[in-house]
């Protein structure tokens, strides 16, 4: 017995792939909270984690099976204040396919002000082999 294969073939990794990401600010992921400031506004570490994320959701459906990306590189300008209460939602634009590696144009903005811009880099990797290359450091 023959295995059906999809009529329908994966979308290839090329620019212009978009994903989105969102989060609530919450006291959790302020600056307070995470210790990357003394204020209780959206955190950097959470803009670049929603960044991330909106990344991951371009490539989603496009890798090829047992396929991951791993985040390389991220240069960020986080422009404005975001208070709890309010959503950032965040964009990543697929730019640039070399290789394996990725690059994309990032931004996020909040209820009222864009946030955040810059760019992220991703290198699309084998989850097994990557995971067993990085458990081989434990003693």
């Amino acid at each position: 017995m023959q295995s059906q294969v999809s009529s329908f073939p994966k979308p290839k990794v090329q620019p212009g792939l978009v994903g989105k990401a969102s989060c609530a600010v919450t006291t959790a992921n302020t600056a307070l909270a995470l210790g990357s400031g003394e204020v209780p506004v959206f955190a950097t570490p959470a803009l670049a984690s929603v960044l991330e994320a909106a990344a991951i959701d371009a490539l989603q459906g496009v890798l090829e099976d047992g396929q991951t990306s791993v985040g390389v590189h991220l240069d960020i300008q986080h422009l404005a204040a975001t208070p709890v209460g309010m959503t950032v939602h965040a964009e990543a634009r697929l730019m640039t396919v070399e290789g394996r590696r990725l690059t994309f144009r990032v931004a996020a903005s909040d209820d009222v002000e864009q946030i955040g811009v810059g760019t992220h880099q991703r290198v699309i990797v084998d989850r097994d082999r990557f995971i067993q290359r990085t458990l081989a450091k434990q003693p």
